[in-house]
Parts: structure tokens; C-alpha cells; sequence
């Protein structure tokens, strides 16, 4: 996908994302909140409808998340070293200081929930940019899709290495062989997408059972099916029909499963819990201290450089909107706590979290593409 069409596509999911998350609040706080919650919970074919969502359709997520990395490797902004090294480091640093943030305030208790504030949001945080068009250089745009593309990257290794559950040894060795006769179809030179997304159900089916999150099955499904520069292969032509179901149907549905959190008895208080506070600072204050640092850090020592005619305000203001970590970053918390009550402290800290940072990103790049363009 061209990154002008990739843009284009994430920032109009972006502002979709929005609108759902507020009718979601807006539901699981009026009468219609116990059948809202209830019916999330109800069983189907042996996984509530909550598990069929973050578990089934998310995986389809996961696979366009492992396409779009798979094509800006082979043939996009992150083919070469040169292209991968600022977002690189940027994503590194901004994954890094947020889970040090969170352990900071939550080293005692709830630990687990570390990786809660190191994602980040690519449909919000390019349409946050979308919003200052021509304010912003189109480098920077690119800048930004390239980091969240990585981070996107980090998120689903941190997934398959620290969120998986009772491992299964039969399961996991069913997985692997079935992996093994894709990568056979692939290496055959079966073309047609068919026979790959068969054997991909029946992968996710075993990963599931396997004890590691059936996400990932999307993601190693994606790194298996044909692809090569140019638009003529399979796994392009998946990326483009994925795309528009993916961001206009499977991220709304999952961001109203989710994002729905009753705020009554919402106090300062809560926000200053330790799992709240400690989501909502990481992402805030952890992912601008983060990026801009190794961003920093990459420039100075001469292995990097900053996208062509961006400044290091405006820099700034794009490791703000890094914060904003909404999707994964509440997928993260689902697997991370069991209880409702650590789920909710989490949720309360991804939204505050991520609203600050949008607001922040948007104010300070605003303010810089005014000076750049009166300049």
C-alpha cells in the first residue's frame, strides 16, 4: 500500500475510533450499560462474544498489522537501514521508558500490566495528524507511519513472548507443522490466496489452543503468504482487501467491546491508583521522553537523521501523539489482568493517557507548522 493511501486510510479510521469510543462510554454509562456488558459475555460456539472479538476478529487485525510490516520491509520506508534507523530507534526508546514508567509506580502490585503503555496507535495518531494537513511536511507524516509501523512490531513480539497462558506442548508442535505446510505452499509457488487462508483458520485454531494468543496466529500467517516488490502479489492484494474492512468494521467493533468503562465513582483519586496512573503517565510522559530521547541520541551520534524539513519541535510533537495508545494498548491490558477492577484502572489510564497526549501532540505541532509556515 502506498504511504499516501496507507495515510489516508488510517487517519479517516482514526476519526471513526473516536466517535465510537465516545458512544461506547457513553453507553456503559446509561441505562443501557448492563445489557451492553452482559452481552459481551455471552457464549458462542464455546468463547464469549468478547473472546470471538479480541480473539477472532483481532487476529484478521494482526494479519494487516504483519502485512503492512512485511511490505514496508520488502519494498517501503523500511527497506533500507537508512529508513529504519530514526524510527527504529524511536520505537525502541518510546517502548522502553514507558514500561519503566509504569513498573516505577507499580513495582510492588500489579507488574504485569508493563507493556500496557509502550503501544501506540496508529489510526488516532495519524489522524490527529491528518487534521494539521499541509501544516506538517509530508516526511514527517512518513516519520510517524514508519515508527507506529515498528512499534506495531514491538507490540506483537511482546504479546507472543510475555502474554501467552499454560503453553501446550501438542498444540504448539501442531502449530509449528501447520506453519511448516504454509511455508511449503509458499516455497511450491502456490499463488492463489485461497489455500493459505484455509490452513491459516486452521493455525489459528491450534495457536489458540496452544496457550500463546491467537492474535499472533495473523501476524505469522502474514510473513508466509507470497510477497515481493510490486503490487502483483498475493499478499498485497490481501493487504488491500483487509484494509477497509479492518479499520471501518473489525477496530470500531473492538474499540466499542472495549473502551466501554462506567465512570461512576470516578474520582481524582482514582486517577492517581497506581495501574491509572501509572498507564496513563507512560504513555504521556514515557513515549515523549522516550522518542525524543533516541531520536536524540540517533542524530547526535550520526546514525540517524531528522525526516527531511521536519524541526525538532515538530519532532516533539509527533512523540506526543505517540502516546496515544488506545488500541493495542487496551488489547494489551485485557491479557495483562483478569479482574474487572484492573481492567477498568487500566482502561481509565489508556484513555486518559492517550487524550492528553492527542491534545498535546496536536497543540505543539499546530503551533510548530504555524511558525513554518509563516517563516
Amino acid at each position: 500500500m502506498a504511504v499516501d493511501k496507507f495515510f489516508t486510510s488510517e487517519s479517516a479510521s482514526g476519526i471513526l475510533l473516536l466517535g465510537v469510543t465516545v458512544l461506547a462510554l457513553a453507553v456503559a454509562n446509561s441505562p443501557l450499560a448492563p445489557g451492553y456488558f452482559e452481552s459481551l459475555h455471552t457464549v458462542v460456539a464455546g468463547l464469549s462474544l468478547h473472546h470471538w472479538i479480541n480473539d477472532g476478529l483481532m487476529a484478521l487485525f494482526f494479519l494487516l498489522v504483519g502485512l503492512e510490516i512485511r511490505h514496508e520491509l520488502v519494498d517501503g520506508q523500511l527497506s533500507t537501514w537508512a529508513g529504519r534507523a530514526l524510527p527504529g530507534l524511536a520505537a525502541v526508546g518510546g517502548m522502553v521508558a514507558p514500561a519503566v514508567i509504569y513498573a516505577t509506580f507499580n513495582w510492588n502490585g500489579a507488574l504485569h500490566g508493563w507493556a500496557i503503555p509502550t503501544a501506540t496507535d496508529i489510526a488516532f495518531s495519524l489522524g490527529v495528524l491528518a487534521m494539521l494537513g499541509s501544516r506538517i511536511p509530508a516526511s514527517l507524516k512518513i516519520f510517524l507511519t514508519a515508527l507506529a509501523i515498528i512499534d506495531d512490531l514491538l507490540a506483537v513480539l511482546i504479546i507472543a513472548v510475555f502474554y501467552g497462558m499454560g503453553l501446550s506442548p501438542l498444540y504448539l508442535g501442531l502449530a509449528a507443522a501447520t506453519l511448516a505446510v504454509l511455508e511449503g505452499l509458499n516455497r511450491m509457488g502456490v499463488k492463489r490466496l485461497s489455500p493459505y487462508l484455509l490452513v491459516g483458520a486452521v493455525l489459528w485454531f491450534f495457536v489458540l489452543k496452544s496457550g500463546v494468543h491467537a492474535t499472533i496466529a495473523g501476524v505469522l500467517l502474514a510473513f508466509v503468504i507470497p510477497n515481493g516488490r510490486g503490487d502483483n502479489w498475493p499478499a498485497r492484494k490481501l493487504e488491500d482487501g483487509l484494509a477497509n474492512p479492518v479499520a471501518y468494521g473489525i477496530v470500531p467493533l473492538f474499540a466499542f467491546a472495549n473502551a466501554g468503562v462506567a465512570l461512576s465513582g470516578v474520582s481524582f483519586a482514582t486517577f492517581l491508583q497506581p495501574i491509572t496512573f501509572g498507564v496513563a503517565a507512560g504513555l504521556f510522559i514515557g513515549k515523549q521522553v522516550g522518542i525524543l530521547g533516541a531520536c536524540w541520541l540517533g542524530v547526535k551520534l550520526g546514525i540517524a537523521k531528522l525526516p527531511l524539513r521536519a524541526s525538532w519541535t515538530q519532532v516533539y510533537g509527533v512523540s506526543l501523539l505517540c502516546g496515544i495508545g488506545f488500541t493495542i494498548s487496551l488489547f494489551i491490558g485485557a491479557l495483562a489482568f483478569g479482574g474487572a477492577d484492573n481492567q477498568a484502572a487500566a482502561k481509565l489510564g489508556v484513555l486518559t493517557g492517550s487524550l492528553v497526549s492527542g491534545m498535546a501532540g496536536w497543540l505543539v505541532l499546530r503551533q510548530a507548522g504555524a511558525k513554518r509556515v509563516a517563516a
